[in-house]
C-alpha cells in the first residue's frame, strides 16, 4: 500500500511516501526549487517521491494532506471578523489567498496526481505532527507533546499514543488537552524574532544562538506577556500583540514601550562578549551596549520558553505516567529546550521528529492514515534521516566531464577517509556531498561542511568566508557515539535519537571546552552522534581524524550559503563550492579542488 503525504501553503512544503508503513522517500520542496522555505504546492518533491518508489500518481492508494483547510479557513474568517474594522486589510489579503488556491487543495491534488477524489484524505494538523513522531519512534507507548505557531486552531497539544507492532488494532493517538489560537508559544517566540531583527519563520534559531551572549535580565518584562500555570498551560496577554489583526506585525506599540526600540533588521551584532578587546571593525560603545540589551532580551525569552516547556512536560508525565515522550512541531527545533527536556524531566526516553516543523507533518499525515485510520501494524523506526535524492557515480562523472571539471577519483573508502581527514587536519574546509540528502533542516553528513574543531579561528573563517553569515552563529560538533561522554554531559548516549539528529544542546565538559573551541558555544554544543552503521564514510572521516589528533570530533555545518537551501545536486554543490572559500569538495568518491591539478 502506497500513501503519499503532502504539506504546503504555509512554509516548508514537503512530500513523503510510505509503502506498507515503511518510509520510501521524503523531501522538502525547497531542495528542488532552491527557494528557501518554499511554501508552494510541492510538485517536484512529489515527483521525486513517486520516482523513488517506482510508481505514478494513479498508482497511489491514498494521498493525505497534513491539515484540514476548511477548519483553518474558519479560524481565519472568525479571527478577522472578530477584529473588524482593524482587520479589514488582512481580511482582503487572506480571502484572496484562500479563494485563489488554499481552499481548492483537494482539486489540485486530484488534477496533479490523477487520483480519484475518494483517495484524497485530510488529517488534522497536530495529529499529523503527533503521528510523525510517535510512528517514527521505537516506542510502543508514549506521552505526546506538539507545539508550533498554529495549525487549524490548535497551537499546543498534549496526550498519549499507542503503537501496535502486532495486529495494528491498538494504534491510537489520544489528545487530552490543547491550547488554541491566539495563545501560542511559537508566535510568542516569533514576535521576539522580529523584534530582534530576524525574519519570522526563518530566524528563530538565530534568537537561540544570540541568547548565550546575554543574561536573562528581562524575565519580569517577558513574563508580563504570558500567564503560565503550574501544569505549563498558558495564555498570552494580547494587549502586547498585533498578529491577530495584522499580516505584517506580530507585536504592537505597547510591546515596544516595554522593550524599547527594535533591532534594525540584520544589523551588525557585537558586544564585549563577542569582542572583549573591542576590536570589531565597526566598534561603537553605544552600539555594543544596545546589542547587549538585545542579547539579554533573547536570553530572557529563551529561558521563559524553556521553563514553560519543562512545566508542560512535567505536567504531562504526571497526567500520563508514561516513560517515553514524543515531540513534534516547530517549537521542537529549539535544541536548547530539548536538551533540558531530556535532562530535567522524569521521562526516561525522548524522541523528536527530525523534520519537526510543517515538512515533517507530511510524513505524519501518511503515517496517521496507515496506522490510526487503517489500523495497520507498526514495522518502521526512523533510524536515520537520509531520505532525499541521491546521485550515482556515473551521474556525478557525467556532470563533471560535461562541465570540464578536473577531479581525482578515489575508489578505496579507507583511503578516501584518510585523504579527507588529512586535509581537515591541515586546516582545510571540506564540502561533503554523498548519498541521499537529509530529511529535515539539519545537515547530518551527506550535505555537510566539515572543519577542524580544535582551531578557534575556524568559527570565524567558516562564518565569514564560506557561509557569509553572522559571526555570533555557532557550529555543531559531530562525535563518535562511543566517545560522546568524553566530551559532552549527555545522560544517555546509546538510543538517544535527538542527539543522532542534532536536536539537543548538551554541556561540554569544562576540561574539553578549549580542546574544541570552534564548536564551543559558551560551554555547550548542539551535538550530533554518529555510528558507522548509519553513515560509514562520515563515521570513518571522524574516526580517522580522531585517531590522528586524539579528538574524535569534527565541526559540521550545512552545505549551503546564507539564505539558500542546503545543496541537493552536483550542480548545486559545485556552484556553492566555487562561490565560497571551501578548499575541497568531496562528491562520493570524486575529489575536486580549486586548483586544476587536483588535490595537493
Amino acid at each position: 500500500m502506497d500513501i503519499l503525504g503532502i504539506s504546503c501553503f504555509y512554509h516548508d512544503s514537503a512530500a513523503a511516501l510510505i509503502r506498507d508503513g515503511v518510509l520510501v522517500a521524503a523531501a522538502e520542496e525547497e531542495r528542488f526549487t532552491r527557494k528557501k522555505h518554499d511554501n508552494d504546492f510541492p510538485r517536484q518533491a512529489i515527483d521525486f517521491c513517486l520516482k523513488q518508489a517506482g510508481i505514478n500518481g494513479p498508482d497511489l492508494d491514498y494521498v493525505v494532506f497534513y491539515e484540514k483547510p476548511l477548519v483553518k479557513f474558519e479560524r481565519i474568517l472568525m479571527t478577522n471578523l472578530g477584529g473588524y474594522p482593524k482587520t479589514s486589510h488582512v481580511f482582503r489579503e487572506a480571502m484572496t489567498a484562500w479563494f485563489n488556491e488554499k481552499l481548492w487543495i483537494k482539486g489540485r491534488i486530484v488534477r496533479e496526481l490523477r487520483v480519484p477524489a475518494s483517495k484524497v484524505l485530510f488529517a488534522e494538523h497536530h495529529l499529523s505532527h503527533a503521528a510523525s513522531t510517535l510512528y517514527c519512534s521505537p516506542f510502543r507507548e508514549a506521552a505526546l507533546l506538539t507545539g508550533d505557531g498554529v495549525g487549524e486552531w490548535t497551537t499546543t497539544a498534549i496526550g498519549q499514543g499507542c503503537a501496535d507492532w502486532e495486529q495494528g488494532a491498538g494504534n491510537a493517538i489520544d489528545f487530552q488537552g490543547e491550547i488554541r489560537f491566539p495563545h501560542s508559544l511559537g508566535i510568542l517566540y516569533s514576535a521576539f524574532t522580529a523584534f530582534l531583527g530576524f525574519e519570522v519563520n526563518d530566524g528563530e534559531y538565530k534568537v537561540m544562538g544570540m541568547a548565550p551572549y546575554g543574561e536573562p535580565r528581562y524575565m519580569d518584562e517577558v513574563s508580563k506577556l504570558v500567564h503560565v500555570n503550574e501544569d505549563g498551560s498558558f495564555s498570552l496577554n494580547m494587549s502586547y500583540f498585533s498578529f491577530h489583526q495584522s499580516a505584517e506585525y506580530t507585536y504592537n506599540q505597547q510591546f515596544t514601550d516595554l522593550f524599547g526600540t527594535p533591532r534594525v533588521r540584520e544589523s551588525e551584532f557585537y558586544t564585549l562578549k563577542t569582542h572583549p578587546k573591542r576590536d570589531h571593525p565597526k566598534w561603537d560603545n553605544r552600539e555594543a551596549e544596545a546589542n547587549q540589551k538585545y542579547a539579554d532580551i533573547a536570553a530572557s525569552i529563551q529561558l521563559l520558553i524553556e521553563e514553560i516547556m519543562l512545566k508542560m512536560a512535567r505536567g504531562l508525565h504526571k497526567r500520563t505516567g508514561q516513560r517515553n515522550l514524543c515531540l513534534a512541531g516547530g517549537l521542537m527545533l529549539n535544541s536548547v529546550s530539548n536538551g533540558r527536556l531530556q535532562r530535567e524531566t522524569p521521562f526516561e526516553q525522548v524522541f523528536i521528529q527530525p523534520a519537526a516543523g510543517d515538512s515533517g507533518a507530511a510524513l505524519g499525515a501518511a503515517l496517521y492514515v496507515y496506522h490510526v485510520l487503517l489500523k495497520q501494524p507498526r514495522k518502521f523506526v526512523l533510524e536515520h534521516c537520509y531520505w532525499g535524492q541521491g546521485y550515482s557515480d556515473a551521474e556525478i562523472a557525467d556532470y563533471l566531464k560535461a562541465n570540464h571539471i578536473p577531479y581525482e577519483y578515489v575508489d578505496d573508502q579507507s583511503r578516501l577517509e584518510d585523504r579527507i581527514a588529512e586535509q581537515i587536519i591541515r586546516g582545510k574546509v571540506v564540502g561533503l556531498f554523498q548519498g541521499r540528502f537529509e530529511w529535515g533542516p539539519r545537515a547530518l553528513g551527506n550535505r555537510s561542511i566539515l572543519a577542524d574543531p580544535r582551531r578557534a579561528e575556524m568559527k570565524a573563517i567558516v562564518n565569514t568566508k564560506i557561509k557569509f553569515r553572522e559571526l555570533f552563529r555557532p557550529f555543531a560538533p559531530v562525535v563518535l557515539e562511543e566517545r560522546t561522554k568524553e566530551f559532552f554531559d549527555l545522560p544517555q548516549v546509546v538510543g538517544n535519537y535527538p542527539a543522532r539528529y542534532m536536536l539537543v544542546v548538551a554541556p561540554i565538559h569544562a576540561e574539553k571546552q578549549n580542546v574544541i573551541p570552534a564548536v564551543n558555544h559558551w560551554g555547550t554544543g548542539r551535538l550530533q552522534t554518529i555510528r558507522r552503521e548509519w553513515n560509514s564514510l562520515y563515521y570513518g572521516i571522524v574516526e580517522k581524524f580522531g585517531a590522528a589528533t586524539g579528538v574524535p570530533v569534527l565541526m559540521n555545518t550545512s552545505y549551503n550559503l546564507r539564505g539558500e537551501p542546503i545543496v541537493t545536486s552536483p550542480a548545486n554543490a559545485l556552484w556553492t563550492f566555487n562561490q565560497s572559500g571551501l578548499d575541497l569538495l568531496v562528491m562520493e568518491r570524486f575529489l575536486i579542488t580549486k586548483e586544476s591539478k587536483g588535490v595537493s
